[in-house]
């Protein structure tokens, strides 16, 4: 069954893993962020809200609608005086007009059921001028072959149902971008990035991360036996007693207000 994001179990599946310089170049190439006001909606346990801390940001605002999660970011962030955490909703955040210079979106709209209302939402919030960066995967970002380095892959080909499930919750590019110029935005742009989630110094680790299913939504769409039977398949796949590299494919856009 989907990942439930208010479970206490699961509150550090999106939390303790850091932005890894693959990303930070990436955004340092979209934006400098040094003396921004950001709003990180989505922001799950912090892991990018902390980023962009660490990227310069005056300060960054941390939004999610799981209590859990805000919990867990507060915890984490205790140490980065330029962040701060409350809940809300990515269609209704609560936060005044023009309150942030980068909005920045995550894994987030593959979740919402209306992208629309989400995206005038991040527009009201940017100042003129401001940017919005969205970070998704797109059917063509899921639908890459597996492979030591792209993990994920994997899991399709062992289990083909859930590579049916996420082809119909990913969103189309030129609908984001259709979507983006309704709300408003103009100047919009559109980038790939391979982004290192993390490397392994063996198989037992990357198996061990799988268990937890940590930071992958679609692992819970599986029972324990199945991912048993994923992680076999898996080992069989990948070199024995090597480190693994573990990357997944994105597509970003920008936009500005």
């Amino acid at each position: 069954m989907p990942i439930n994001f208010h479970d206490k179990k699961d509150r550090c599946s999106y939390a303790k893993r850091q932005a890894d310089s693959s990303w930070i170049t990436k955004i340092l190439e979209i934006v400098n962020p040094r003396g921004k006001h950001v709003v990180d909606i989505g922001c799950g346990g912090g892991i990018y809200t902390r980023a962009w801390a660490r990227l310069g940001a005056a300060h960054v605002l941390g939004l999610d609608f799981s209590e859990q999660m805000i919990q867990t970011a507060q915890e984490l962030s205790i140490d980065y005086q330029n962040t701060s955490f409350q809940g809300g909703n990515a269609i209704s955040t609560g936060l005044e007009d023009k309150y942030a210079d980068i909005v920045f979106e995550r894994a987030l709209i593959h979740h919402l059921s209306d992208i629309p209302r989400c995206l005038s939402e991040s527009s009201r919030l940017l100042k003129s001028g401001g940017i919005f960066i969205i970070q998704e995967r797109t059917p063509e970002d899921v639908g890459v072959p597996a492979s030591k380095e792209h993990i994920r892959g994997y899991f399709f080909e062992k289990f083909p149902h859930l590579l049916d499930i996420e082809y119909k919750r990913r969103p189309i590019k030129n609908d984001i971008q259709e979507k983006l110029r309704f709300a408003g935005f103009n100047d919009i742009k559109e980038y790939s990035l391979w982004e290192t989630r993390r490397t392994y110094q063996n198989f037992s680790d990357l198996a061990n991360d799988l268990r937890e299913r940590t930071g992958r939504s679609i692992l819970h769409e599986l029972n324990d036996e199945q991912l048993e039977e994923l992680i076999k398949y898996i080992s069989i796949k990948i070199p024995s007693g090597e480190a693994i590299i573990e990357k997944d494919r994105w597509t970003i856009w920008t936009a500005k207000r």
